[in-house]
């Protein structure tokens, strides 16, 4: 078999993400035939050589395995927390195999949430160029204007201000387009906001950056993922997700990775709403 780079060989053997990989092989925490690896672009054969991690033989490369995960409010997005809060982990105990979660939520956001063993795909998904659509619910404390809305739908700067003790810091940075329409016109509005990116707490930070604070995101899309078990449930994606989300990168023509399609059909005005609302007789709470 051919030579490839060690963290590739890693990622598809389900030791770690790519990335993850890269750390470990940063660390000196890799062996390759008794000797320790710790340049990034070192390469092995897989079926030829002894490799090791933490001094454990590497295996040959494990049926990968892709979960679809309701997160509840109250987990972390992480493998392990130093704080001992749940994890996410705690969800997927019952799973034989070493898992990790493709991007994050936050511990009090929730909804849909992909883990998987395949690290080429995990690797793939979460660099910022793979403009994947994620769709969200979004419940806002107050009204915000129409012209606010509409600056978040061509981008604001974020991470310019202090941040309130205890959060992390981001980079200053101006946020790339995102379509948004109002879903439940109400005291406390209900928001569809899709994003092609993943900062930290980026919807928070956009909705505070003019001046209103979110009361609760759900993820309900990812890329052709669409969220459809209970809080807290998980299954396994079919073969034809697993085979979309690798179509996923820029550039490309399906239809859920052209988030402002789908939205053309869908007014952004309060007022459209408000008339849908009198037509058919219900009232928003």
């Amino acid at each position: 078999m051919a030579e490839e780079r060690l963290q590739k060989i890693m990622a598809a053997a389900g030791v770690a993400s790519r990335r993850k990989a890269e750390e470990l092989i940063t660390q000196g925490r890799v062996t390759v035939n008794g000797e320790i690896v710790t340049q990034l672009g070192a390469k092995a054969d897989s079926e030829r050589d002894h490799i090791k991690v933490d001094g454990k033989l590497l295996r040959g490369p494990e049926r990968h395995i892709y979960l679809l995960l309701n997160k509840p409010k109250g987990y972390v997005t992480t493998v392990s927390d130093p704080e001992g809060r749940p994890t996410i982990m705690d969800l997927v105990a019952k799973v034989d195999r070493r898992i990790y979660p493709v991007g994050r939520l936050d511990y009090a956001s929730e909804g849909l949430l992909l883990l998987t063993n395949d690290g080429e795909l995990a690797n793939k998904l979460t660099k910022a160029a793979s403009h994947v659509p994620k769709t969200y619910m979004v419940k806002v404390s107050g009204q915000p204007a129409e012209e606010d809305i509409d600056k978040l739908r061509h981008g604001v700067r974020i991470g310019h201000k202090p941040e309130p003790a205890g959060r992390a810091r981001i980079k200053p940075v101006r946020t790339a387009p995102a379509q948004i329409r109002i879903i439940k016109d109400a005291t406390n509005p209900w928001y569809e906001v899709t994003l092609i990116e993943g900062r930290n707490r980026q919807i928070r930070r956009m909705f505070e950056e003019i001046g209103f604070h979110v009361e609760k995101i759900r993820r309900t899309r990812y890329g052709p993922l669409v969220l459809d078990v209970q809080p807290g449930e998980v299954r396994e994606l079919r073969p034809k997700e697993v085979a979309l989300l690798r179509q996923a990168g820029p550039g490309k023509s399906t239809s859920w990775n052209n988030p402002s399609a789908r939205g053309k059909k869908h007014t952004n005005s309060r007022s459209a709403t408000r008339r849908t609302s009198k037509k058919s007789g219900k009232k928003h709470n």
